[in-house]
């Protein structure tokens, strides 16, 4: 039987006429590729732009915004240019052009994020609009040249449409499922360029039109060579963070864990008892005071990091059990490759959301509860609701502890509401911090009172200068914050910006 030669001028039997030298095959192909690449491109660029943006709902947001933005202007201008260029003219160049500037996004997002950050929401959104303009551009344009008349409009403008969105649907899974969580989002980048060069290369050739690929291959070249020494590359790109690990030249065995640009964890592999940043060394002081000293504990984490405070409680507290919920297989993985944790210290690591982890632990089994997930410096807001913390009273016992970290500035209206939130929940809460400047803060929960005094001088002893405020005086701070729900949560938009000399 024959085969089907795209842009071949003479039918083949039991196939649709090629029309202009485009066959129905060849059609499809161009259409479902490059509907594919949009998506590719803007879920990318999500992880490119979470470093220096935060993977916020309003980062999301804009990244969409623009990308569907991009194909709006693509479809509509690419079906105007068809009705007045001969689209043949026009689809190697579309697809050629936006695989150039693909290849070079990696290199210079993370330049401009560097040495000009008041353009870097300006350079992100060309990045992503113009190859998702140029390849939404080639959907009109093949259409066109697919029309014999207009019996079958419908017919090919429906058939092409359903391509197009089956295309978009694989190059989102395809990211989502496998290219994130097996490459660099610069390497998906750069591949991609290089196919959609070669595309427009195979397109130039069979439609004997405009010849920009050496040009355009040698902006590819310069794009990777660019992204190798280009600032803000990480050590492990991970499912959901660029991460690094910096050593600290003071301590032989300090690790920085650095997630996002943001130091998340600091640990010492050869003294766990060693914490250098204020909130754990607070949230030391607080569960030390708490619980006799060294009792073994029945611990659960929302969140893992660097795991800083599952380690201090194996060394501390023998016999200690700490199960921790990170969703992160990737920061795993650092863990225990990087960061020196041992399988039999005490610590049961699952890869999995906090919401669904906690759901799974049996009503009344922890003893403490501390809550340290972070998707840049937001709280993912599904831990911070009453129904959430519902979950979390649950699972404690009565004399249980539930102490949460948070990052706000400015006017804190999201630590207020997340007070609140709790205060919905348990019997006594209070706020750990200094509340006048931002920054870390811990809120406590519990249904029996906290030792006040006790608290305090443990707070001090740890060189801290954070103060506990409860009762009349955490009413008035918290004043009228309304507390988060499932349904109603607006974490990133309670959240004052993050302010980039402060550490997590």
């Amino acid at each position: 039987m024959s085969t089907v030669t795209p842009w071949s001028s003479s039918p083949v039997a039991g196939t649709s006429p090629r029309i202009n030298g485009l066959g129905p095959r060849a059609a499809a192909v161009l259409v479902f590729t490059s509907s594919a690449a949009v998506l590719v491109v803007e879920i990318v660029a999500l992880r490119l732009l979470a470093p220096y943006l935060g993977l916020t709902l309003e980062t999301s947001t804009m990244v969409i915004g623009v990308a569907l933005t991009a194909i709006a202007l693509g479809s509509w201008f690419g079906g105007r240019l068809a009705d007045q260029v001969d689209p043949r003219r026009l689809l190697g160049p579309s697809i050629g052009v936006s695989g150039a500037v693909v290849a070079l996004t990696p290199a210079v997002l993370r330049s401009t994020a560097e040495w000009a950050p008041p353009l870097l929401m300006l350079i992100a959104s060309l990045t992503i609009l113009v190859p998702g303009a140029l390849l939404s551009a080639v959907t009109p344009m093949v259409t066109k040249l697919r029309l014999t008349s207009l019996a079958e409009t419908g017919t090919v403008v429906g058939r092409l449409s359903g391509v197009g969105t089956a295309g978009a649907i694989a190059g989102t899974v395809l990211t989502g499922f496998v290219l994130v969580s097996r490459l660099p989002v610069s390497g998906i980048l750069l591949g991609l360029g290089v196919l959609l060069v070669v595309g427009s290369a195979l397109v130039q050739w069979r439609a004997r039109g405009w010849s920009g690929t050496p040009a355009l291959t040698l902006v590819v070249v310069a794009g990777g060579l660019a992204t190798t020494v280009a600032p803000g590359a990480c050590d492990t790109e991970t499912r959901y963070h660029c991460a690094q690990v910096v050593t600290d030249p003071d301590r032989s065995g300090g690790r920085t864990l650095v997630l996002d640009g943001l130091r998340h964890s600091y640990v010492d592999i050869d003294d766990p008892t060693h914490l250098k940043f204020t909130y754990v060394r607070a949230l030391a002081a607080v569960v030390d005071t708490a619980f006799p000293e060294g009792s073994p504990l029945a611990a659960y984490h929302l969140g893992g990091g660097g795991l800083t405070f599952p380690r201090y409680l194996a060394a501390t507290r023998a016999g200690t059990r700490s199960v921790v919920s990170e969703i992160d297989s990737g920061v795993v993985r650092i863990n225990r490759d990087q960061l020196g944790l041992r399988q039999a210290a005490g610590i049961d690591v699952r890869t999995e959301d906090g919401r669904l982890g906690l759901r799974r632990l049996d009503t009344g089994s922890r003893d403490l509860v501390v809550g340290d997930a972070f998707g840049g410096v937001s709280v993912p807001w599904h831990l911070t609701t009453v129904e959430a913390m519902t979950d979390v009273r649950r699972v404690l016992d009565e004399d249980g502890l539930y102490v949460a970290n948070l990052i706000d500035h400015g006017e804190l209206a999201f630590a207020r509401a997340e007070a609140a939130t709790l205060a919905e929940v348990f019997e006594h809460v209070a706020l750990v911090g200094a509340p006048t400047e931002g920054g870390n803060l811990l809120l406590l929960a519990s249904d029996r009172p906290f030792g006040l005094r006790a608290t305090q001088e443990a707070l001090d002893a740890r060189g801290t200068d954070w103060r506990i405020i409860t009762g009349d005086a955490l009413t008035s701070w918290i004043g009228d914050a309304q507390p988060l729900t499932d349904d109603h949560a607006p974490v990133d938009q309670l959240l004052e910006p993050y302010s980039p000399q402060s550490g997590h």
